[in-house]
């Protein structure tokens, strides 16, 4: 998967101007100083309005994931039953070409067997899964993480119940800052090679397409200056979680 596109956002413009314009409106004597002409609003102005436009997006992204766990099925309907590492499992199972002894993720296998009674916890992957509604529906949905062996690479899922069948329906492979729930959206962080800057990409519920869907990609300014150092390539899954040429 090719390079997320950045959007760059006016907020930190927006900011500044208000922030200065606020300044100069608070006088020593409380009174209201003047800030200047206002600049005359503009129309948009139209460039290049005899060009062909394009037939096809620049980048392929699939902004969907939807998929049926095979061999597992949800007692009761109640997705809090059904053991995380089962799950995990599920999908190494039904993925071989990426977490086969060739696949990208290879390492990930080994590392899950210390997830179960008896083996070392600190190996295992799989990070602590959480658990909220995003569908709408009035029932916890699943969100669940684990590392991608030997990248530096987590795997960010969703899972919801529909009847008794465990359906993923967000499946993303990224080197991960941090990943934040808020209502019924998931945003994840994830590094820049710019200093000062990471990515923002939100996914949300969409009824129609029955899944978590790519809703907006920011790259914004942190504040830190520190220099992050360029990810690894990463996947993005389509269909299924396989490996893809990406940069974080």
């Amino acid at each position: 998967m090719p390079l997320r596109r950045p959007v760059r956002t006016a907020f930190a413009a927006a900011a500044v101007a208000l922030l200065s314009a606020t300044a100069a409106a608070c006088g020593d004597a409380g009174q209201l100083q003047s800030a200047g002409p206002t600049q005359t609003a503009d129309s948009p102005a139209k460039l290049w309005p005899g060009l062909r436009p394009a037939s096809s997006p620049a980048y392929p992204y699939d902004v969907a994931t939807r998929e049926t766990v095979k061999g597992l099925t949800v007692p009761g309907g109640d997705i809090r039953r059904i053991d995380p590492v089962d799950i995990v499992e599920a999908e190494l199972k039904a993925h071989p070409a990426d977490y086969g002894s060739k696949g990208a993720f290879h390492g990930t296998v080994d590392r899950v067997k210390d997830c179960r009674a008896g083996g070392d916890r600190a190996l295992c992957p799989l990070l602590k899964p959480y658990y909220r509604d995003l569908t709408g529906d009035g029932r916890p949905d699943l969100t669940l993480g684990f590392r991608l062996y030997p990248t530096n690479q987590t795997a960010v899922r969703v899972y919801t119940v529909e009847g008794s069948h465990l359906v993923q329906v967000l499946a993303d492979n990224d080197a991960i800052l941090g990943v934040e729930l808020a209502g019924r959206a998931l945003i994840e962080r994830n590094p820049a090679d710019i200093s000062g800057y990471e990515y923002r990409t939100t996914w949300e519920w969409d009824p129609g397409q029955r899944a978590m869907v790519f809703s907006r990609d920011e790259y914004l300014h942190t504040g830190t200056g520190r220099r992050i150092h360029k990810a690894s390539p990463s996947a993005r899954p389509s269909a299924s979680p396989a490996a893809s040429p990406s940069a974080s």
